[in-house]
């Protein structure tokens, strides 16, 4: 009786482990390393540079007492932490997303302006973090290239020394709200006559709209504008998930009772 041998394919043997010959890494492999290696010395450059920048800046422990002297200065009060929900909501919606992330944040979100004043306007490149519009007001300095690389340093430091509350309750206590509203207190009660605690989402949405362009927005001058920055503020509110679209239009079609 024949029995039937199935085939089975030989292994061929690698020929360089039959010789007895290490394998030895592909060229590819080689450049891959020499890449990731001098990608890893560049980080670290970096960090160090930007360490030894960050010491030689102003310290930041004085800031509270900056935010004090200018309200003292322009008959304003200050509100304590933390700051009031509604409008610090509205405020961060707008002007700064990425403000409860790691401070690292704001380096990477500063780089694209410092490329915008390397090359060469004077100009305010616009789009600073909160940490960053708080670092330019407390702690003035010059414009161009190293102004806003101060301004990103400084915006760091502040970011490092205190809570994101502290920072955001002395940037909304320090910032110009028109009419002569210096800081949230003053503001709230100039404009709508209650505490910023009780702003409604209509009104803090307003408010939030004003430190941009506090004369452009002003809404007992050009209502329509401060209208438009109003609607502004509410789609960044729905779109960061405080808000839902029906209840942003809702904000928006309440009264606001200016005084």
């Amino acid at each position: 009786m024949l029995h039937h041998v199935e085939d089975h394919p030989e292994q061929k043997a690698d020929p360089a482990e039959s010789a007895g010959i290490e394998r030895r890494p592909r060229p590819w492999r080689r450049r891959l390393v020499r890449v990731l290696l001098a990608v890893a010395l560049i980080l670290v450059g970096l960090a160090v540079v930007a360490g030894v920048y960050l010491a030689t800046l102003p310290g930041v422990g004085d800031a509270e007492a900056r935010v004090a002297a200018i309200l003292a200065r322009e008959g304003g009060t200050v509100l304590p932490s933390p700051p009031p929900a509604r409008l610090a909501a509205a405020v961060v919606s707008t002007e700064d997303e990425n403000f409860y992330t790691n401070p690292v944040f704001d380096v990477a979100a500063g780089a694209g302006r410092a490329a915008v004043a390397a090359l060469g306007t004077s100009e305010d490149p616009g789009g600073s973090t909160i940490a960053q519009q708080l670092a330019k007001r407390l702690y003035p300095h010059g414009g161009g290239l190293w102004g806003t690389l101060e301004e990103i340093g400084l915006g760091v430091k502040l970011s490092l020394a205190y809570s994101h509350e502290q920072v955001l309750s002395m940037y909304l206590n320090s910032v110009y709200y028109g009419n002569g509203y210096w800081g949230d207190l003053a503001a709230a009660r100039g404009y709508f006559g209650v505490s910023p605690r009780r702003l409604t989402w209509g009104e803090a949405s307003m408010l939030a709209g004003l430190p941009q362009a506090p004369s452009a927005y002003d809404p007992l001058v050009h209502l329509n504008l401060a209208r438009a920055r109003q609607r502004h503020v509410l789609d960044q509110l729905v779109a960061n998930g405080h808000l839902t679209a029906a209840a942003a239009d809702r904000a928006f079609a309440e009264h606001l009772p200016f005084r």
